[in-house]
C-alpha cells in the first residue's frame, strides 16, 4: 500500500475543503471497503479525510414519521438503536445482520451507500423504504442516487451527512447471503407504504433496483403468494462463480415472497 497524508477536518466544509482538488483524494468513513482495497493495491490515495473527526456526523433522531441516520453512524449503532428498532425494525434487522461484528463495528451507513457496492445491502434499505439522502449542498431522493455499478448521483465536493428513513406501514429484508462475505449473493427489501409496495433488489445487478413487477403484485394483493408468483427475467443480472443470473432471478421473488412474510 502506497503512503497517504491522512488529514483530521475540524469541520464539514473544511473536510469538503481538503477533498477538492485533489484527484487522489478519499473521504476515509468506516474504511471497510476502501482500506482493504487499498492493501490489495485495487485503489490509492495521496490524501485521506477521515470523516470520523466530524462527531455531528454520527447519531440519530426521530424527525417527524421519518428517522434519521447520520453518515457516520456504525452499523452496529443502527442495529441497537431504540428508536429504529422500534419504527423501522427491518432496518435494525438488516445493520445486524451485515459483516462480521468487527465490520458492524467500523462500517458506516454513509460509507456503505456513497462506495455503492452491487452486493451491499443499505442500498436495498435506502431504495426499499424511499429514504433521502441528505449531503453537505442537497437532498437526494432514493430513486436518484444510485446510477450504476459503484456509481451515485454524489459530485466530487459531496458529502453524505444524513439519511432520512420514512416510516413505513410494514417492512422486512431476506438476503441470501454469500457465506464468507455475507454479502448479498442477492437481497430484498419489501416495504409496505402510503404511496404503495416498495421493492428494491441487491446483488443481483451492477446497481441496487426496484423490482417493479412485484411491487404491482404486492399492490393488488400483499401476499408472500402475489411476490413469489411473479416471473423475473434473468437479462442485466450478475453470472459469476457465485451465481447464474437465472438463479438470481429464481431467488427474487422467492426471497421477495419471504420478506412480506416476515413483515406481516
Amino acid at each position: 500500500m502506497q503512503a497517504f497524508q491522512l488529514h483530521q477536518p475540524t469541520s464539514l466544509a473544511n473536510a469538503a475543503q481538503l477533498r477538492s482538488g485533489k484527484d487522489d483524494a478519499r473521504l476515509l468513513a468506516g474504511g471497510q471497503s476502501l482500506l482493504a482495497a487499498m492493501k490489495l493495491g485495487l485503489n490509492s490515495a495521496t490524501d485521506l479525510v477521515n470523516l470520523a473527526a466530524l462527531p455531528e456526523l454520527a447519531g440519530i433522531k426521530v424527525e417527524g414519521n421519518s428517522v434519521v441516520v447520520g453518515a457516520m453512524t456504525r452499523h452496529a449503532d443502527v442495529a441497537a438503536n431504540a428508536d429504529v428498532k422500534r419504527l423501522i425494525p427491518a432496518l435494525a434487522a438488516l445493520a445486524g445482520g451485515i459483516g462480521d461484528r468487527q465490520v458492524r463495528n467500523m462500517g458506516t451507513l454513509g460509507g456503505s451507500i456513497a462506495n455503492a457496492d452491487p452486493a451491499a445491502c443499505y442500498p436495498a434499505a435506502v431504495v426499499g423504504l424511499g429514504a433521502t439522502v441528505r449531503t453537505n449542498k442537497r437532498e437526494i431522493a432514493a430513486d436518484d442516487f444510485f446510477r450504476g455499478f459503484y456509481e451515485t448521483a454524489l459530485a466530487e465536493d459531496e458529502i453524505v451527512t444524513s439519511v432520512s428513513f420514512p416510516v413505513p406501514q410494514k417492512a422486512a429484508y431476506v438476503k441470501f447471503k454469500n457465506p464468507a462475505s455475507r454479502f448479498a449473493l442477492v437481497g430484498v427489501f419489501v416495504a409496505k407504504t402510503p404511496g404503495g409496495a416498495r421493492v428494491a433488489v441487491t446483488g443481483a445487478a451492477g446497481s441496487v433496483f426496484r423490482a417493479t413487477a412485484i411491487e404491482q403484485a404486492l399492490n393488488g394483493n400483499w401476499s408472500a403468494a402475489a411476490a413469489k408468483a411473479v416471473k423475473v427475467s434473468a437479462d442485466n443480472l450478475n453470472s459469476d462463480l457465485h451465481a447464474s443470473a437465472e438463479y438470481r432471478a429464481h431467488l427474487i421473488p422467492v426471497l421477495a415472497a419471504r420478506a412480506v412474510a416476515a413483515a406481516g
